[in-house]
């Protein structure tokens, strides 16, 4: 059996770590917790994690502040804890590279679903079937069986977002998919809005000129289409 998932859990309500610890574990995950951007990278520095759960509001570093200095160099998933009101700080936590985000209050049900699925998108598979060949556009080739993407021969930061967004376009090049299949695929339910932010961060990594994307394109009330050559 493979060992369950380790998940750390930063926020400064020490009332509603202690029932995340208890409800998290209770469903077979690992927990560790930190109750501020300062104990979450000393967590971070001494142990490896699968997942963090992360609040946006917390005092001194926020959350999007660690979100935004964490994607510089950790790839670790992160699911943002945000208040009902925080619609620009959940776009922006999608800017910052987060996977996911869940509105406060929420249910420990759809939690643990948000949870299940950005770990999903974020594990390989261990022995493929069949080796897909790389898809190539400009100077990058992305190979669809590690999810990773290369340019000039070295590899592109990507998010498990970024991953998962980008293996579903280069699934169908020159085909237009809809926001609503991208958003159900990507588990963002009927949040179109977080599906334009993935897009547009992802052209960031593979366009030249991501204001004029010559890979990466919108096809007006249709959706999106990514071409090759």
């Amino acid at each position: 059996m493979s060992e369950p998932a380790h998940l750390l859990v930063v926020d400064d309500d020490a009332r509603l770590r202690h029932l995340l610890r208890k409800f998290l574990s209770e469903n077979g995950y690992l927990i560790s917790t930190a109750a501020n951007a300062a104990e979450a990278r000393q967590q971070l520095a001494a142990m490896a994690f699968d997942l963090i759960v992360l609040d946006v509001m917390m005092p001194g570093e926020t959350g999007l502040d660690l979100t935004r200095s964490l994607r510089g160099n950790n790839d670790v998933p992160i699911l943002l804890l945000t208040a009902m009101g925080e619609t620009e700080d959940r776009i922006k936590g999608l800017d910052y590279g987060a996977d996911d985000y869940l509105a406060k209050p929420f249910e420990p049900r759809e939690l643990l679903l948000r949870i299940n699925s950005i770990l999903r998108r974020s594990r390989q598979p261990e022995e493929p079937v069949l080796t897909p060949a790389p898809f190539r556009f400009g100077r990058h080739s992305f190979d669809r069986t590690r999810h990773e993407l290369i340019l000039d021969g070295e590899v592109v930061h990507l998010t498990s977002a970024d991953q998962a967004l980008l293996a579903i376009l280069a699934e169908q090049p020159g085909q237009t998919i809809s926001r609503e299949e991208l958003a159900g695929r990507l588990g963002a339910g009927g949040n179109l809005r977080s599906i334009d932010v993935q897009i547009t961060r992802l052209r960031r990594k593979i366009e030249d000129d991501p204001r004029q994307p010559r890979y990466l394109q919108t096809v007006r009330g249709l959706g999106y289409v990514l071409w090759s050559d």
